[in-house]
């Protein structure tokens, strides 16, 4: 009895990790496949509530897991791309959209995995073309999310016999809150729905489980999947904290709601798998579908009364960081070029704060060694890069029309100094890489390197400060000031590597914490020719 214990427990084992595998990598193929879309998808068509649904569906659908959708989401909105009422629609879509893996394995074909398999593995290692490799993924994927669930089902064929787990399943037919839990407990544990309900369509199938028993906890993976997105937005923004209790409410609204009418969904399932005779995991498939698409239509008309319920329970700033353009209207391009121009330039010193603020984080990331700090700089830089693009994409438009001398002067430095800023950009996460370097490898910087690096960074901050002033105004007094102070910047870099050399060689510091010191206030000069290049863009070439 042991050995069929062991045997039981490790195809079980065995055949979830597979399946979990099949279904990862499954979607990593569709979602290679799709490319950069999925964000786009995701960025582009959420302009109101039911496109979000739309837009979490198709998401879903690509990359073979809801919370994948939802922590994707939180990131967005996280990053201020899309809002939280777009959020949750996505999140209600994300919820639809994952039922498709249940129709999926609904469909008898386990019988066919290994062929499936190796058809993927064959796409997979004799083309080598990218395309066809992505497919071959999914192939692969496909089977293994099949021969992972004939495994599984090998593996729970014996708890019919198990009094204990006959006790359970009568336990969750009389106490359908019981059925929640252990459903809610299990994808918590294995951290996919989809797994769970493959799990549970495998020993209905089986007959182990009623369908009195298996809807409460089909209930309950809907509640346990929720985790995901729980996770993705510990330390995140407002708004994504707010996105993510939003998916916990609405599917512990939906379980609530159902539980109220599971007498009746019951015979609902029961009439359904009659009238098309179902089998029985395609019964779990249209209960998990219907539970679903009725859970977003009742709960979609209260998007609003959710938003505002979850920005009670969680006060605060929605978004912190912006990623998304404000004022780059194509409207303007048209209409008024001047006023698009203008636009454009409100736009840049967005983009200049956020490398003012960048820059002040990475240092003070330095200073405390705090991740908050460096995930800060990491979210102001990508800021910094997707408005460059936004920019530059405008600008680019803009010079296609007629623009008085004056503008078109204006025009050609913003462009320029569109890239000095992104490339200012780069210098700090470069300063962040150096000191997650020093933290990894254990590098003390002494007092005196650590003052010296200070007094750069006030210096540097000040220069590129004056400069953004003086795009701002157009003011060649100030822009002149920037070179004076770029001059220094030089000096004050050839001061400190000299300083540097001889803490060496007196052996006041080490050779790690050299190339440390010494990156640093190299990643600080350039942000200071970076500076000088914005600073002469305004002077112009008579100067």
């Amino acid at each position: 009895m042991d050995l069929d214990i062991q045997k039981m427990i490790f195809e079980f084992i065995g055949g979830l990790g597979i399946f979990l595998f099949g279904i990862k990598y499954m979607g990593d193929g569709l979602q290679n496949s799709a490319g950069d879309r999925l964000r786009e998808i995701l960025d582009r068509f959420t302009s109101n509530p039911f496109m979000g649904v739309l837009a979490g569906i198709i998401v879903t659908i690509l990359i073979q897991s809801s919370s994948g959708t939802t922590v994707l989401t939180v990131g967005l909105v996280n990053a201020g791309f899309m809002t939280l009422r777009q959020a949750i629609g996505v999140i209600m879509g994300a919820n639809i959209g994952t039922t498709v893996t249940a129709f999926i394995i609904g469909i008898e074909i386990k019988e066919y995995a290994l062929p499936i398999l190796a058809v993927g593995a064959l796409l997979l290692f004799f083309f080598n073309s990218k395309k066809i490799k992505y497919i071959g993924q999914v192939f692969f994927g496909f089977g293994a999310l099949f021969y992972g669930l004939d495994l599984m089902g090998s593996g729970m064929k014996p708890l019919r016999s198990l009094e204990a787990f006959q006790q359970l399943t009568i336990d969750m037919s009389n106490n359908p809150i019981l059925g929640v839990v252990v459903g809610t407990l299990f994808t918590v544990i294995v951290q996919s729905s989809s797994a769970t309900i493959g799990i549970l369509q495998e020993l209905y199938s089986q007959g182990t489980v009623t369908l009195g028993a298996a809807l409460p906890v089909l209930f309950g993976d809907n509640i346990g999947t929720t985790i995901t997105a729980v996770l993705a937005a510990i330390g995140a923004s407002v708004a994504a904290r707010r996105a993510a209790l939003t998916h916990v409410i609405f599917n512990l609204l939906g379980t609530a709601i159902f539980l109220l009418l599971l007498v009746p969904f019951t015979s609902y399932v029961e009439y359904l798998a009659e009238a098309l005779d179902l089998n029985n995991k395609m019964q779990i498939a249209f209960a998990h579908g219907s539970f679903n698409f009725a859970n977003t239509a009742i709960q979609f008309p209260f998007i609003g009364l959710l938003a505002y319920i979850v920005t009670k329970l969680v006060p605060g700033d929605d978004v912190e960081i912006e990623y998304k353009a404000k004022h780059l209207d194509p409207i303007f391009l048209e209409r008024s070029p001047a006023v698009a121009l203008g636009q454009a330039k409100l736009e840049v010193l967005r983009m200049a704060d956020y490398a003012k603020k960048g820059l002040h984080e990475t240092f003070t990331y330095l200073d405390t060694k705090s991740k908050k700090n460096a995930e800060k700089a990491a979210q102001y830089e990508e800021a910094i890069n997707n408005l460059d693009q936004r920019i530059t994409d405008y600008l680019v438009q803009l010079s296609s029309y007629t623009l008085s001398a004056q503008d078109s002067e204006q025009h050609s430095i913003l462009m320029d100094s569109v890239r000095d800023i992104e490339r200012i950009g780069d210098h700090m996460e470069n300063i962040v890489e150096l000191v997650d370097y020093q933290m990894t490898h254990k590098v003390d910087l002494s007092e005196t390197a650590l003052k010296d690096l200070n007094e750069m960074f006030e210096l540097t901050m000040s220069t590129i400060d004056e400069a953004f002033h003086a795009m701002d105004e157009n003011d060649k007094e100030k822009a002149r000031k920037v070179v004076d102070m770029e001059n220094k910047i030089d000096k004050m870099e050839r001061t400190l590597r000299k300083q540097h050399i001889l803490r060496l060689n007196e052996g006041k510091c080490t050779g790690a914490s050299g190339i440390v010191f010494v990156d640093i206030i190299s990643n600080l000069e350039r942000i200071g020719d970076h500076a000088t290049n914005i600073a002469e863009y305004v002077l112009g070439e008579e100067e």
